[in-house]
């Protein structure tokens, strides 16, 4: 139902309710006005918000690189191993340059980790 149809409506109801002529436009013409200064508040929050969107784009765009977005590269040969920290139980993920590095410190606790990969426990492995 459009706007122009609810206050046809709202008219009719005023008219069965008894109202004077003058009293029946002076109801419309109040909801008329509400209705009116509600679409252009939506019409402004709707502008801004397109405004927030672009900004957001582009700061995106300024702080993430592309390889960011690109989680369905399968080609990838990047591996993650996921850790938990003995401490405070914060996920870590590590790559197999900070595996090699032998150890980091939590970045949740401060926690010194270490890690001991011995690729002879490693039955996926195909190095000898």
């Amino acid at each position: 139902m459009t706007i122009s149809e609810k206050v046809a409506y709202i008219k009719g109801l005023a008219e069965n309710a008894g109202f004077e002529d003058s009293a029946k436009d002076k109801v419309v013409k109040a909801i008329i006005d509400v209705l009116e200064d509600i679409a252009a508040e939506v019409s402004e929050i709707h502008e801004q918000l397109d405004a927030v969107d672009e900004d957001l784009e582009a700061l995106e765009e300024d702080f993430y690189d592309e390889e960011d977005y690109d989680y369905d590269d399968e080609d990838d040969d990047d591996f993650c191993y996921e850790v938990e920290c003995p401490t405070c139980h914060d996920i870590i993920y590590l790559d197999d340059e900070m595996i090699d590095e032998g150890g980091i410190k939590c970045p949740n606790c401060g926690e010194d980790l270490e890690f001991d990969f011995d690729c002879d426990e490693c039955s996926d492995c195909d190095e000898d």
